[in-house]
């Protein structure tokens, strides 16, 4: 689920396969023993005592030296906590202390705010960062930001699969209706993938998984001394948040999910990602329609269906003759994928896809290519992102079932469906024992408040998640950007959705079940330089 979703679709339901869990014996482990909780508060309390040396960043962070980082070790194995560990690292900005609207006035400290932006393969370090953005500096001032790279990320017990080197293979036609040949190739570069994962990582690979993460994030806790948690979790971070909640719910001070993944088990991770290409056919719907109404601009039709007659035009053109030697359908379905999850992308996609449509390439090279320096991070940010989404539950393990279900769904979403299944594939042919998915719940007085938000386009989530986790955590309080589809709403363009998050963080006041806000204003589009 490249968020980092289950199985409807707004205009029309689609039928989609179904599919049996694998029999036992079939490499599925069942729920966590005994042995990872023992672990967990062995680790949890190595770290409180240890706590966390905090000085200069790594020079290859390219930190501000206000930022601060230092690591944490844990159990590789939390069934073990005495064996291999291994380091992860965080970093922190203290509490300013001070009122951003009265520099006189001094506010008390409440302890350290940790957050995840998702993935699951992206890190956090950056976050504290965050706190010189006039959204967050009432947050900052009471509270210290910490960031962290979970396990397998950037330097904390990096995972590779294949050759950074071979990553980027350079312009590619990705065909929107995919050939049996195709296909047949994309299955034997899935089947490549998973045993270079295997063989790369051995015995190790399968402790990269959700629940690792949530027991990981107890330690980080501890060793930031910590008695109990406040967590900010976006996207994918919104799910191991989840799982954090219902292992270790004294632990929890307070909790922000925002752009919240379905925790059904059921959704994890096969059904979720189906969901998700629905979603993002609705999402690129709508950036469709914007680009018309800005036709003055960008010229490229009155209508949606004329917008993406333009899209397509300029896909069967890269197929041909990949922009600058450079550029091909898959790099240019790449970059406008992220027109699906923010649309303060919109302007600058419209203004590229309008200029190479008008014979001028390069808005559209400098936008969509793959920058060799980038490889490596990019390599690891994947193998992460599949190691946990395919340790974590049950997947088909029969391509003619992928195939079925993507075909069929590929018809009425054909924008981010292969690609979303391609990405996703290699979790069709993986060697690690796969979990099964914990079941989120939190009955009534388990937890404190907890706080929810939701775009209610968001397509890289579909809102049904949300819904979800908020059915499933009780006392929680969901909060909607009705009409909007950015993918994480905290401390965004919405001052209704930052009241909310400033009034539940600085004082732990939530608006009652259910919230909603008005749509933060679309943007304004950007004509060409010149």
């Amino acid at each position: 689920m490249r968020t980092t979703a289950a199985v409807h679709v707004a205009a029309g339901s689609v039928l989609l396969t179904t599919w049996a869990a694998a029999p036992a014996g079939a490499g599925i482990h069942a729920a966590p023993s005994a042995a990872e909780p023992r672990g967990t508060a062995v680790a949890a309390a190595r770290a409180a005592d240890r706590g966390i040396d905090f000085g200069a960043c790594p020079a290859d962070q390219q930190l501000p030296g206000t930022v601060r980082c230092g690591t944490v070790r844990v159990p590789l194995d939390y069934a073990r906590p005495n064996g291999k560990q291994i380091e992860l690292t965080v970093s922190r900005t203290r509490a300013t202390g001070k009122d951003p609207d009265n520099s006189k006035r001094k506010v008390r400290r409440q302890g350290s705010l940790v957050h995840n932006p998702g993935g699951p393969g992206a890190g956090g370090m950056y976050f504290p960062m965050m706190g010189a953005l006039p959204e967050w500096k009432r947050i900052a001032a009471a509270y210290d930001l910490v960031g962290y790279a979970p396990r397998g990320v950037g330097r904390s017990a990096p995972l590779s699969c294949t050759d950074p080197g071979t990553f980027f293979k350079g312009p590619a036609k990705a065909p929107v209706h995919p050939s049996e040949a195709y296909k047949r190739k994309r299955v034997a570069r899935a089947k490549a993938y998973a045993r270079g994962c295997a063989e790369r990582a051995g015995d190790a690979l399968r402790h990269y998984n959700s629940l690792n993460n949530a027991r990981d994030l107890d330690v980080v806790r501890a060793a930031l001394g910590e008695n109990r948690l406040t967590f900010l979790g976006s996207s994918y971070g919104t799910y191991f948040g989840a799982l954090y909640a219902t292992l270790f719910p004294s632990h929890v001070r307070r909790m922000v999910f925002d752009a919240a993944v379905n925790p059904d088990p059921e959704q994890i991770w096969y059904r979720n990602n189906l969901d998700q290409s629905a979603a993002f056919e609705h999402r690129w719907t709508d950036f469709l329609a914007w680009v018309a109404r800005h036709d003055d601009t960008y010229g490229l039709g009155g209508t949606a269906r004329e917008v993406r007659a333009g899209y397509d035009e300029a896909r069967a053109r890269l197929a041909k003759e990949p922009a600058g030697g450079k550029v091909g359908p898959e790099q240019l379905q790449a970059a406008m994928l992220q027109a699906g999850y923010y649309d303060d992308h919109w302007p600058h996609r419209a203004r590229a896809l309008s200029a190479y449509l008008k014979g001028d390439a390069a808005p559209l090279v400098e936008l969509a290519q793959e920058y060799p320096e980038a490889a490596a991070e990019a390599e690891n940010a994947r193998a992460v992102y599949l190691a946990v989404e395919c340790n974590d539950a049950p997947w088909p393990t029969d391509w003619a079932v992928w195939d079925r279900d993507h075909t069929r769904l590929a018809r009425r979403a054909p924008f981010e469906t292969w690609a979303n299944a391609w990405t996703n594939l290699p979790c069709a042919y993986w060697k690690a024992p796969r979990q099964q998915p914990l079941d989120v719940r939190a009955g009534r007085g388990e937890l404190p408040p907890t706080l929810i938000l939701a775009a209610e386009r968001d397509a890289a989530a579909p809102y049904d998640g949300a819904l979800e986790l908020h059915r499933r955590l009780a006392g929680s309080t969901l909060v909607t950007e009705r009409d909007a589809g950015s993918h994480g709403i905290a401390g965004g363009p919405n001052t209704c959705v930052n009241r909310h998050l400033e009034a539940y963080l600085l004082e732990g006041r939530v608006p009652g079940r259910h919230a909603a806000c008005a749509p933060h204003p679309q943007p304004q589009p950007r004509p060409a330089a010149g």
